[in-house]
């Protein structure tokens, strides 16, 4: 009798090479869109960073001036010394380091010697003034190194001898450079980008003694 040998097909069994190349492909984006959302969030953070410290240091720049406010002796009302409106006690324009890049690691871990001792010491206005720049610059770039204080004024009465005359409406300024990426954008405020191709974010505070 003879007999037939019947063909049988096996089946596959386990993982094949397919599988695991798609079952990377799937955890390879997965990952990308994890690696994509931090660095959104790095810049976003960096942002609350920069703007949370910003807003403590123009309560502080207020906070000086209101405190070296005396009445004029022109008119009516409370003014501060001219050198308050002045660029050189603010961003340490007047001061050289030849250490660190970092500027508060340069001029803020011990005080300069070009700045006035006005701690233990007695200061004229105009020192004060420079002492008190240099102090608000060391906490604007505590947290963020590029971050600039400018303070204005919108002068009422340009004929006395006052930068900023009795009344006059003060401008604080605490900016810094910021770029658009991802799904990151801002929107630029003109006060804080008054020259065309900036782009600065920035915390105003406008007040009058």
């Amino acid at each position: 009798m003879k007999h037939v040998k019947d063909n049988h097909i096996t089946s596959q069994k386990g993982v094949g090479l397919i599988e695991i190349l798609i079952t990377l492909f799937i955890l390879a984006v997965g990952l990308l869109g994890v690696a994509a959302l931090q660095f959104v969030g790095s810049f976003a953070n960096k942002d609350a960073i920069s703007r949370t410290q910003a807003e403590l240091v123009a309560a502080q720049v207020a906070e000086r001036l209101r405190a070296a406010a005396r009445p004029a002796t022109v008119g009516d009302g409370m003014v501060v010394n001219n050198a308050y409106f002045s660029t050189s006690p603010y961003n340490f324009s007047s001061l050289s380091c030849t250490g660190s890049t970092q500027p508060y690691q340069c001029f803020c871990l011990s005080k300069p010697a070009a700045v006035p001792n006005c701690e233990n010491n007695e200061c004229s206005e105009q020192q004060m003034a420079q002492y008190d720049g240099w102090a608000l610059s060391c906490s604007a770039v505590q947290t963020n190194p590029q971050t600039t204080i400018s303070v204005g004024c919108n002068d009422n009465n340009s004929a006395d001898i006052y930068t900023c005359s009795a009344g006059s409406r003060i401008e604080i300024i605490l900016s810094w450079p910021v770029s658009s990426s991802g799904n990151q954008k801002y929107t630029l405020n003109t006060r804080c980008n008054p020259s065309t191709g900036t782009s600065n974010a920035c915390v105003l505070k406008d007040i009058t003694l």
